[in-house]
């Protein structure tokens, strides 16, 4: 098999692009020679003078030395042609994601590569068996995932086809940890394990938007400030272009036969045809200067209730108690038929909480407890409820120190339904074996930034809290959408840790 370390070792990029040239960069900073091809000299030049510059502030910054950077720009060598590509034992194709195109290269290094030389793409959507069809040696191909961008991007997703030999997917894993990336084994699926784990953040935020929950603003708030997240769902769209993330969806979903889990909605698509991507068009699900800085909103108006003197609180919850004290509130009090009654459910919107206690829905608010509320904290009230039981409500976290969103009745409020969703599919990629649990939490930490993996997020809810709320989930919607999973499922009742192996 192939040695990585060997001093004739060569490896081959073709596609001088962002990816194309981050991934060359990332190899001749970890001591490898470098081929990096492609049809156009001219795109080939300004990628080797943008690769030469990034190099040249590494040295700059002092995270290389000087002769460190000139040995990795001589390990460069710019070619045009792909017969040029002959000598290297791994070749990587970072080309435009059409699967013809994708083809057709595959079949032209084919003719020149040494039949023992290993044929990468680096696709984030395409099946690598439909790539390999073309090849006459498909144990040789397999896929090899970098992130944008390469050079600050630590994840590669190991790609193995049907076909592909094991002893393929370890050479490349090998040859991403030289690279300085971390590794991940994933099998051959739409969407491979980030694009697939990625959809339940993006998406039920965008279920929020359409069923009018909250507002895009408001939803970034909650889950940056109380999730720790480092940027909310809609900004994050924002930022990888709704042109981009939208296809993505369509067909991640379209490849698992349309599982409602992963649907997006009719806002999303609108926005895709509006040209309204995010960032790069000025306006997305946020609006922004010139330079591409997030304008502003207009400041929310702050609470214009009264503190009340005293809250009922029916279950004694510890977290309400506490915001109370702090806001100097009484709750040593029987219910007087007039105070805001405080509830926290998990999974249930204020409606269902309030009928199953046989609470007055008219003074009744529920309020998120479920992560941080250290600077901010959702409520909800249900339909019919008193104006100012919310409005006094509001003023006691005002009182207390909090911010406050307040949004429209929601089954999980906003975080408890994303952080479920996001470990719901978790467990099910678990569930199919797409990667170990370990994996999965590690790739999606690291290719999308995550605070906590999928199950790590189930842990820090409570495996059975976490299925439960799926389950609240499924039952009040009726949709299919929140079936939880058998993985979770069965943790939840059997009471395990939710990476416990099947």
């Amino acid at each position: 098999m192939i040695d990585i370390g060997a001093r004739d070792f060569v490896l081959g990029v073709v596609g001088a692009g962002a990816m194309g040239s981050g991934i060359a960069q990332v190899a001749l900073t970890g001591g490898l020679a470098v081929r990096l091809s492609d049809a156009s000299e001219a795109q080939l030049e300004k990628a080797r003078a943008t690769l030469f510059q990034r190099l040249d502030r590494l040295a700059e910054k002092g995270e290389a030395k000087p002769d460190q950077i000139a040995a990795a720009k001589a390990r460069l060598m710019p070619v045009a042609a792909v017969s040029e590509l002959a000598p290297c034992a791994i070749v990587i194709e970072a080309i435009v994601e059409n699967l013809d195109v994708k083809r057709t290269l595959f079949r032209a290094l084919e003719e020149v590569l040494a039949e023992h030389a290993i044929i990468a793409s680096n696709t984030s959507s395409i099946p690598i068996a439909a790539i390999a069809q073309a090849c006459r040696h498909r144990r040789r191909v397999a896929g090899m995932h970098f992130f944008n961008p390469v050079p600050l991007m630590r994840l590669v997703e190991i790609i193995a086809s049907t076909d592909t030999d094991p002893a393929v997917a370890a050479v490349l894993a090998e040859l991403g940890q030289r690279m300085g990336r971390t590794p991940v084994t994933v099998k051959d699926a739409p969407g491979f394990l980030v694009n697939l784990g990625g959809r339940a953040y993006y998406q039920e935020a965008l279920h929020l938007l359409q069923e009018s929950v909250a507002t895009p603003e408001d939803i970034d708030l909650v889950m940056r400030e109380c999730c720790g997240f480092r940027m909310g769902p809609f900004e994050l769209l924002d930022l990888t272009g709704i042109d981009v993330n939208y296809p993505v969806s369509e067909i991640v979903h379209k490849g698992y036969w349309y599982d409602p889990r992963i649907k997006t909605t009719p806002q999303h698509e609108s926005m895709y045809l509006a040209g309204r991507y995010g960032r790069k068009t000025g306006q997305g699900f946020h609006r922004y200067d010139a330079a591409g800085k997030k304008l502003a909103p207009a400041a929310a108006p702050a609470p214009q209730g009264t503190k009340p003197a005293r809250v009922i609180l029916p279950a004694a919850e510890e977290g309400l108690v506490a915001l109370a004290v702090a806001a100097g509130v009484d709750t040593q009090v029987p219910d007087d038929g007039e105070s805001p009654i405080l509830v926290a459910p998990w999974g249930e919107d204020c409606t269902d909480t309030a009928v199953r206690l046989g609470l007055d829905v008219r003074r009744t608010v529920a309020i998120d407890l479920s992560f941080d509320t250290s600077k901010r904290i959702t409520l909800m009230t249900a339909p019919g409820v008193d104006p100012a039981s919310a409005a006094a409500a509001a003023a006691l976290l005002a009182a207390a120190g909090r911010a406050v969103t307040r949004i429209k009745d929601s089954p999980g409020f906003i975080a408890q339904r994303i952080t479920a969703m996001i470990a719901n599919l978790g467990a099910e990629m678990a569930q199919m074996g797409l990667a170990s649990p370990a994996d999965i939490d590690k790739a999606m930490q690291l290719g999308l930034n995550y605070p906590l993996g999928p199950l790590g997020f189930a842990e820090r809810l409570g495996v059975k809290r976490c299925y439960d709320i799926m389950s609240r989930l499924f039952e009040s919607t009726g949709s299919d959408r929140y079936r939880p999973s058998l993985w979770l499922r069965r943790r939840a009742k059997l009471g395990l840790p939710a990476a416990t192996p099947a």
